[in-house]
């Protein structure tokens, strides 16, 4: 079902996305360069080999692409990717794709202080810093811009097993607006994509968790909320995300900002 987009003229401006060296995250970064944007790709040192084969598949389409490393968790290093990224391919940048984050499945009543931390200070205080790390950035190039967030289905209704998770994404949803708010004096959008039940590692770890805590196979927690929950008869890829950010970041998602919109093939109904 994936739908590769023609390759278009380069726009001369910089997109720059956290956690792009897999599954969503690269998603976007190829699609945005297929959509003319050069790419600056912040991931963090145990995923640079994955990074350097998004860069090289990136260049393949006539466009600029780097690597930057940074831990979310760590705000300073999130700033210096921010500075880097204006560096090395110039005072572009016009998206940030706040893309970096974690899931980790257990029962409430075994959620220990430092894995409860480790999930806030990545999905939500690591979109929160990259956010504003991108927002001042552009309002000092004065050209306005495009700052996308992840959320989930969660973000509107969270599930068992999940709890932590779908706290952060509440709050993805929150952010979102108040920056939104903020930010519109500058020309700078601000809307976050919620995905459901997606075709990534990240949903195999979920599915491998749900099956312990199930007492079911491994593969089948995924198949059954696939066949129950997604009405439109088939898993979600990364590519479906990507197709949303590229439209909120175009000319034609020019008048949508303050929105968590759901892609999730009706799973959330």
């Amino acid at each position: 079902m994936s739908f590769v987009s023609p390759i278009k003229a380069a726009l001369g401006r910089t997109a720059f996305i956290t956690g792009g060296g897999q599954g969503i995250g690269r998603a976007i970064a190829t699609r945005l360069a297929r959509d003319g944007y050069d790419i600056s790709i912040a991931d963090l040192p145990s995923a640079k080999e994955r990074v350097a084969e998004v860069v090289k598949e990136i260049e393949g389409y006539g466009r600029k692409a780097i690597s930057v490393e940074a831990n979310v968790k760590e705000p300073k290093q999130i700033y210096n990717a921010i500075e880097e990224t204006v560096e090395r391919l110039g005072p572009n940048l016009f998206v940030s794709v706040a893309n970096a984050g974690v899931t980790q499945v257990k029962p409430l009543l075994e959620c220990e202080p430092e894995f409860i931390e480790n999930e806030v200070r990545i999905n939500i205080l690591g979109l929160m810093n990259t956010h504003i790390a991108a927002a001042r950035q552009m309002v000092k190039q004065g050209n306005g811009g495009r700052i996308i967030g992840a959320g989930s289905i969660a973000s509107y209704r969270t599930a068992e097993n999940l709890g932590p998770y779908g706290g952060t994404k509440f709050a993805v949803r929150g952010f979102t607006e108040a920056a939104a708010k903020e930010w519109a004096q500058y020309g700078i959008r601000v809307n976050a994509y919620a995905p459901g039940i997606v075709d990534t590692p990240m949903w195999d770890h979920i599915d491998r968790e749900l099956a312990r805590i199930e007492n079911i196979s491994v593969g089948d927690a995924k198949a059954i909320r696939v066949k129950r929950d997604i009405k439109l008869g088939r898993i979600q890829e990364p590519e479906d995300v990507a197709k949303l950010v590229a439209f909120l970041v175009s000319d034609e998602g020019e008048y949508i900002t303050g929105q968590t919109i759901k892609t999730c093939g009706g799973a959330s109904l």
